[in-house]
This record gives structure tokens, C-alpha cells and sequence, in this order.
């Protein structure tokens, strides 16, 4: 078989399992292996092994296990809970205030945990039944929602920009920095979006004076529940920008921090340590089999040319940098729907980068048009992971038709941040260059 029916089989045969619904990391794994015998040599299954071997000595993979252990503590030490409460005594009152309210506690556990589906999930337990009784529009209520939640994967410590860094072997720290004012731009897009909606259509977002009015006191109280999430922040983000530790060493000390909230809290038992930690072991497990899964995929890809054919391929199209550029987007935006972002980053980075580093594409700015487009992916009907997440959170009133209605202007408000920082990379470059 020639290089491109190499290349063809490969891609076709890990689509077909995939949408069978097998677990990706077996999918990837088991294909690895059969191509390595059909198409090669049985003797080249050492290059599997090898690439196992590499994988589980990297250190760098070290900080995925804390930072989930971090998010597990925090998740369950009710200081989301105490954040929403506080938000709704300072915008409550503000036409669209609660929403805006969902947009900022989001940014704000982007900021401590980096879990996409532990954000979707607490706002629609807390923020989605107080917008719908207060007469929000269930399209507008549950989009917030949805999009807002996918700030954790921008937003610093993100799981997956420690994969792309480790994958695309640049520096994690500044991989980490990076998404800081991207994920800062897109919160602000939305709450913009939140304010004209309620300007324009108010009957989205009906005014409620008969609510109760909190006195100043009560509001500048309310802000003491801000004090762990921002010792938390500083800690993890301070510690990795002004070079005080390396982003697994931030990692340790994220989980300190999120273990003195939970003493606070008085939630820290040894029930909820085990807990936490078997949350973590599973997550941690998954993440792992997918990364060796697809490392192998990828070593058995390269080895047989699919790689360089479709460098070749792409090289040959004779295109504007850009216009590759897009179409590489495109064909994230699509993986996103229908496969986790680890298993993303591991396929498809090992073969994106030789052409960016072709184009002479920042590739420090290229993992965070990464980061977006896999956004754009998890909140695109029908099938973004957030849309799964909010499901089980929906009263019967509300229908997933609504929530794919109501997440479209989010995405394309997505699609505006994209543009964005394509056009003004300066965004996204000029934190991580003032790194200590």
C-alpha cells in the first residue's frame, strides 16, 4: 500500500470505531498494534513499548494528577456555593445580573480548578433553577452556562494546556500564562453579550425590583468568601509567573491550598480524602491510557508516512498560511464534538506542528487558537461535551432543543474571540514574554 492509503485506512478505520462508541483509548491502542503487524513488522512492536516507556518517565505529566486532585477538594468544600451567594448580593438586582454573576464565579473556578465539567455542572445545580424562577429566558440562562463553564479550558491550571506543552515540547508555564487574557476577552465578550440582550430584549431578562435590596454592609461581607479563591489563584498562577516554582511544583501547592479551604470549610474528613483521591485516580487512569494510546497511534503514524504524506499534502495545496491555518481549526472544531481533548492534542498535534513551524506560526500562540477551537468544539450541538454535562441538571421544562438554541450565539461570540486573537497575537503573546 502506498503512504496515502496508509493514510486513508488509518483515519478511516479510527473513525469507524470511534463513532461505534469503543472506548478511544482501546480504539487507539488495539488500531496501533494491527496496523504495526499489518503494515509493517511484528518485530516493530517495540517502537510501542519505547514510546510507553517515554511517556510514564515524563516528569512534566506529573502536575495532571495534583491539579485534579485540587479541583476534587475544592469541588467538595462548598466554596463555589459560598461565591454564587455573594455574586448574587452584588448583581442580583442588575437586569442580567445573575448570568453575569454565572460568567464571573466560572472565571473564578477556571481560575482555582480547570475543570470543565465541575463548572457546567455546579451552575446548573445553583445558577440555572434561581435564573429560570426569576424569569430568565431557558436559552439564554443554559447557553451562559454552557460557555461559560468551557472557560476552564483556557484559563490557567488547565489540564490540557499541560498535555499540549508536553506534546508540543514548549514551555508549560508560559503555555499556562498564555490563556489568562484570551479566557479574560472571551468572559467579557459574554457578559457584553448578557448586557445588550438585556437592553435590546428585555423579556429575555425581565427586571425584578420586588427583590430584595442588600445594604453595603452585607455586600462588602459577602466578598470575604473571595479571600480562598483568590489565595488559591495567587498561589498556583503567581507562583508559576514570577518563576517562583515550576508549574508541577504550582500544582503541589494548589492542592495545599485547596486542602487549608476545605479546613476552613470544615468539609476535610477522611471521607471526603477518599473520595477525592479515588475521583482523582480514575480521572488521572483515564487521561493516562488515552495518552499512551494515542502515543503509540501517533509513533505508528509518523513510521509509516502518514505524516509526512500529509505534510506533503498541505505543503502541495500551495495556500495562503492562513487559509491552512483555518482549515486545521476547522478539523479541530470537528474532533471536538465527537472526541476528549487529550485524545485530540495527542492525534493531531504531532502532525499540526511540523506545518506551523513550517509557516513560521508562533507555537505558543497556536496551542491557544488550539485551546479555543477545542472550546468552540465542546459546546457545538449535537454532540459538545457541555451540552452532556447540563443535561443531568435540566428541569423537565427545559428541553436539549433549548440549550442547542441558546448556545449557538455563544459560539459564535467563541468564533469573534478566535478571530481576535488571530489577528492580534500580541494577546496572547505579551504575558508569557514578561515571565521571570
Amino acid at each position: 500500500m502506498t503512504s496515502t492509503e496508509i493514510l486513508i485506512t488509518m483515519f478511516g478505520g479510527l473513525t469507524l470505531f470511534l463513532l461505534a462508541g469503543l472506548p478511544v483509548a482501546f480504539v487507539l491502542g488495539g488500531l496501533s498494534v494491527l496496523f504495526t503487524v499489518v503494515f509493517w513488522d511484528s518485530s516493530a512492536l517495540v517502537v510501542l513499548v519505547l514510546q510507553m516507556f517515554d511517556t510514564m518517565h515524563s516528569e512534566a505529566l506529573l502536575g495532571i494528577p495534583l491539579y485534579i486532585f485540587m479541583a476534587m477538594l475544592l469541588q467538595r468544600s462548598d466554596v463555589i456555593r459560598d461565591l454564587y451567594t455573594a455574586m448574587e448580593l452584588w448583581f442580583g438586582r442588575v437586569r442580567g445580573g445573575l448570568a453575569i454573576g454565572t460568567v464571573v464565579i466560572c472565571l473564578v473556578m477556571a481560575a482555582m480548578t480547570g475543570v470543565v465539567g465541575a463548572a457546567v455542572t455546579a451552575m446548573g445545580i445553583l445558577a440555572l433553577p434561581e435564573m429560570l424562577k426569576r424569569g430568565y429566558d431557558p436559552r439564554l440562562a443554559t447557553g451562559t452556562i454552557c460557555a461559560s463553564g468551557t472557560l476552564g479550558i483556557l484559563i490557567p491550571p488547565s489540564v490540557l494546556t499541560i498535555v499540549y506543552s508536553v506534546t508540543a515540547q514548549v514551555s508549560i508555564g508560559k503555555m499556562l500564562i498564555a490563556g489568562i487574557v484570551p479566557g479574560i476577552l472571551l468572559g467579557l465578550l459574554y457578559i457584553g453579550y448578557i448586557l445588550i440582550i438585556g437592553y435590546i430584549r428585555p423579556e429575555m431578562i425581565p427586571a425584578r425590583e420586588d427583590s430584595r435590596k442588600a445594604s453595603w454592609r452585607e455586600k462588602f461581607s459577602a466578598l470575604k468568601t473571595l479571600i480562598l479563591p483568590s489565595m488559591i489563584i495567587v498561589m498556583v498562577l503567581g507562583s508559576i509567573f514570577f518563576g517562583v516554582a515550576t508549574p508541577t511544583e504550582a500544582a503541589a501547592v494548589g492542592v495545599l491550598g485547596a486542602a487549608i479551604a476545605a479546613v476552613l470549610r470544615g468539609n476535610l474528613n477522611r471521607a471526603m480524602l477518599y473520595d477525592c483521591a479515588t475521583g482523582t485516580l480514575k480521572t488521572t487512569g483515564m487521561i493516562l491510557w488515552i495518552t499512551l494510546g494515542a502515543k503509540a497511534y501517533v509513533a505508528i503514524f509518523t513510521g509509516l508516512g502518514g505524516a509526512d504524506t500529509l505534510f506533503q499534502m498541505l505543503e502541495g495545496l500551495d495556500a495562503n498560511p492562513y487559509v491552512v491555518l483555518a482549515l486545521m481549526m476547522l478539523i479541530l472544531m470537528f474532533l471536538g464534538t465527537v472526541l476528549d481533548e487529550i485524545g485530540i492534542i495527542l492525534l493531531t498535534v504531532p502532525v499540526f506542528l511540523p506545518v506551523i513551524q513550517f509557516y513560521g506560526f508562533d507555537q505558543i500562540w497556536f496551542g491557544v487558537l488550539f485551546a479555543l477551537t477545542i472550546q468552540m468544539g465542546y459546546i457545538s450541538p449535537p454532540f459538545g461535551y457541555t451540552l452532556f454535562y447540563i443535561k443531568g441538571t435540566l428541569p423537565r421544562s427545559v428541553s436539549m432543543a433549548t440549550v442547542y438554541r441558546g448556545i449557538l450565539p455563544f459560539f459564535l461570540l467563541q468564533v469573534v474571540g478566535l478571530l481576535i486573537c488571530v489577528a492580534l497575537p500580541d494577546l496572547v503573546t505579551w504575558l508569557p514574554e514578561r515571565m521571570r
